[in-house]
């Protein structure tokens, strides 16, 4: 970083740890606005540094599975420190998918872990970062909303979930989707049973031709975006 750089981000530094100052002696909407107006600040200091981003992320990922480990009490306060650290990932590169993943996995295990109703606000909050890692890179967390909608016995919209995972090859083994609990209440359903029935008939082989002038291999940006496709649904929990 150069000194010119070094003394803007400070400067900037220096704003927005005013800003916080504001919003600590002030009430209401004004202080939640403020606030907000400051974690923009400090994320705004923050990039143009990947590496930033990458360690958020990584030190989430970690708490993530840390919480597993420890007692209700305890894996509660680190699933909260892994969200803030994913929230921060977001603010800094907002299409980071690991972090939109993994993200809603930690509020979906907070919800679990308190024992808290499907319609709650952590479902939701879990929700609305398995949506932002669909538009990140499509289907990719269709899986993590089905469960969702079971949970929530809205049928319609679980088996849409499904089939779009199905649709970009991110579903689970068909033994991990039986045993799951999220879905326990599905099992049983007539369209879910049918679902099933056909992950487990093999397809037609195809018969393979040489290509035609008109037909050209896969680019190379699809090729990176299918091989992304992979890597993320190993994220899913």
């Amino acid at each position: 970083m150069s000194l010119l750089s070094s003394f803007t981000k400070r400067s900037k530094l220096n704003e927005t740890i005013k800003k916080t100052q504001l919003a600590r002696n002030s009430e209401g909407h004004t202080a939640d606005g403020l606030f907000k107006a400051a974690y923009l600040g400090y994320a705004d200091v923050l990039l143009d540094d990947p590496l930033r981003a990458d360690t958020l992320y990584n030190w989430g990922f970690a708490l993530l599975h840390q919480a597993k480990t420890k007692t209700e009490a305890e894996a509660s306060g680190i699933l909260l420190d892994a969200i803030s650290k994913f929230s921060f990932c977001l603010l800094i590169n907002p299409d980071y998918l690991g972090a939109a993943i993994n993200g809603g996995v930690a509020y979906m295990d907070l919800a679990r872990l308190t024992a808290v109703k499907a319609d709650d606000s952590l479902y939701d909050m879990a929700k609305k970062y398995f949506e932002n890692a669909n538009r990140i890179q499509a289907g990719t967390a269709s899986y993590n909303l089905a469960c969702i909608f079971a949970l929530r016995d809205d049928q319609n919209a679980c088996q849409a979930a499904l089939e779009n995972a199905r649709n970009f090859a991110v579903l689970p083994s068909i033994d991990e989707i039986l045993n799951d609990p999220d879905l326990a209440n599905m099992t049983e359903k007539a369209w879910f049973l049918s679902f099933l029935e056909k992950l487990q008939t093999k397809p037609e082989p195809v018969v393979e031709t040489a290509p035609t002038a008109a037909e050209k291999p896969e680019s190379e940006a699809a090729a990176t975006a299918e091989a992304a496709t992979e890597q993320a649904a190993e994220n899913i929990e």
